[in-house]
């Protein structure tokens, strides 16, 4: 058994919040790169050697990527040996968020549902816990612009409509959502489970590299010929009906009812940031 004191994994999660809203992770940054060394149209490759120009004033200038700064999520694998201590993690996490939206002059993007009123603080955050084997905890922090979350979709598919209804579905979202997203896009995926278990699927296959494939056979064909047919819609960067919609896609699964084939689609835009920490 390892004993964690919750109050000194703050300061761990408020640097990460802070770099991370700075930052595009160095896979996305590639995956740019490369689309705009590919690009074949001309307005295209301007949309995307743009997006590049702002991720460097943004290191320049110390300042975040993208204005959205979104909604603060978290998905935590928890070591079952592990026994935390002191106050409430989710306290703990929400004070790491307020201080690091405050410090880093981040803009503060969480209301109540109804009244809209702000929180002012982009608080609480969205946490998502597993128990995993170990004596460690690791932290995923994605920060979730809503231009893009807006474009996502939940299907409930029956099992006849198999592999095929699957990436229907998937290029169906993507084809809908058009330039609304900022794209190219990261496609997360989530197959399987029940209604939120997919949805909850599809956040965490945004936490993948760019461009890595599922280990399963039949996982990785979706991805690769969802992708494909993603970019055939020639929607491309920014709009501008390019070569590249999407920079990758990928799917995570999980087993599901007899009579169910659920499938979540969680659209991020071309701003992919998101970090990991091991505690």
């Amino acid at each position: 058994m390892r004993i964690i004191e919750t109050k000194n994994i703050e300061q761990n999660i408020y640097q990460m919040v802070i770099d991370t809203c700075k930052n595009l992770t160095p896979c996305a940054v590639n995956a740019l790169k490369k689309a705009s060394e590919t690009e074949t149209c001309d307005n295209a490759k301007f949309a995307l050697m743009s997006c590049l120009d702002n991720l460097e004033i943004a290191i320049n200038e110390n300042m975040p990527v993208c204005q959205d700064t979104g909604m603060a999520v978290f998905i935590i694998e928890i070591g079952q040996e592990v026994f935390l201590e002191g106050e409430l993690l989710s306290d703990v996490i929400d004070r790491a968020v307020k201080r690091a939206y405050k410090d880093g002059f981040f803009r503060k993007s969480v209301c109540d549902p109804l009244t809209r009123i702000n929180t002012t603080d982009n608080t609480p955050a969205v946490i998502h816990t597993e128990i995993v084997k170990g004596d460690k905890i690791v932290i995923h922090f994605l920060p979730k612009g809503f231009g893009s979350e807006n474009m996502s979709r939940i299907y409930m598919l029956t099992p006849s409509k198999g592999v095929e209804g699957i990436i229907e579905s998937i290029v169906e979202t993507v084809k809908l959502a058009g330039s609304n997203p900022c794209p190219p896009v990261y496609v997360g995926v989530g197959i399987g489970g029940t209604f939120d278990k997919c949805a909850y699927l599809a956040k965490k296959a945004l936490l993948r590299n760019v461009g890595e494939n599922n280990p399963r056979e039949d996982a990785a064909y979706i991805e690769k010929e969802s992708l494909k047919r993603i970019n055939q819609l020639k929607i491309g960067a920014q709009g501008f009906k390019g070569d590249t919609t999407a920079i990758g896609v990928s799917v995570e699964t999980a087993p599901t009812h007899i009579a169910g084939l659920p499938v979540a689609i969680n659209i991020q835009c071309h701003c992919v940031r998101y970090e990991s920490i091991e505690i």
